[in-house]
């Protein structure tokens, strides 16, 4: 698993005002932007190449991060428009810019303590999701996690998606008849999430899982924001 994508064209506008000046992966936590450690941790996974979707200020992006030589890695940069084309789309636009190979997606606006390199390079079906336990804003998680490491939408207990996790391009086969007629689906370039696709190749028995059970958060408000602050400082 050479390649990543990380999700940054985001919007960030439950993090207003603190993302009208700067994109919300760029915004500091424990003296550096959340998107840095996602940085660090796949260079030290073995990752080499990384694209970064980017929308929402989007220049600040290669201006801070520059070509990713200072943490041993080659970016590059995939602009959306002024429109985000949320993460499906996004997996969309940017796999020109992928290899054929397996990639490794990670959510530029979470902070997790997981090792990468302990995700498989090459998972069994069309994509393996690190699932986390249910944060309080998100108390019945996303699909269940049976003994096998098989993911399924229905069933309890539920895990919810860390925004982490390696997929194979085939999942976007097909992708038309996974979303209908989902608001921005006949745009040009296409915009449209990605959970209908994962709930087609789950319902195909497609897609397994594995449960982190270390930190993990979701950096959607501020108030999460100087949560995870405090914590790192601590």
């Amino acid at each position: 698993m050479k390649h990543a994508l990380i999700f940054a064209a985001g919007l960030g506008e439950r993090m207003r005002p603190l993302t009208d000046h700067t994109p919300k992966p760029l915004l500091q936590a424990g003296g550096k932007p959340l998107i840095a450690w996602h940085l660090e941790k796949l260079a030290a996974a073995g990752v080499h190449y990384v694209v970064i979707n980017t929308s929402h200020l989007a220049e600040q992006f290669p201006d801070t991060l520059g070509d990713g030589s200072r943490w041993g890695l080659r970016i590059r940069y995939a602009y959306e428009g002024t429109t985000p084309l949320e993460t499906g789309g996004g997996i969309l636009n940017a796999l020109p810019l992928l290899g054929p190979e397996p990639f490794l997606v990670v959510s530029g606006d979470v902070w997790c303590d997981a090792d990468f390199a302990v995700l498989p390079a090459e998972p069994e079906g069309l994509a393996h999701l690190l699932m986390t336990d249910n944060p309080a804003h998100h108390p019945h998680g996303d699909f269940r996690l049976d003994a096998q490491g098989r993911l399924h939408d229905d069933g309890e207990p539920r895990l919810t998606y860390s925004g982490i996790g390696v997929f194979r391009r085939e999942l976007l086969d097909g992708w038309p008849a996974s979303v209908g007629n989902a608001p921005g689906a006949d745009a040009k370039p296409p915009r449209f999430k990605l959970r209908p696709l994962l709930e087609t190749a789950i319902a195909r028995g497609k897609v397994d899982g594995s449960h982190h059970r270390g930190a993990w958060t979701d950096v959607g408000t501020p108030a999460r924001l100087a949560q995870l602050e405090s914590e790192l400082r601590a």
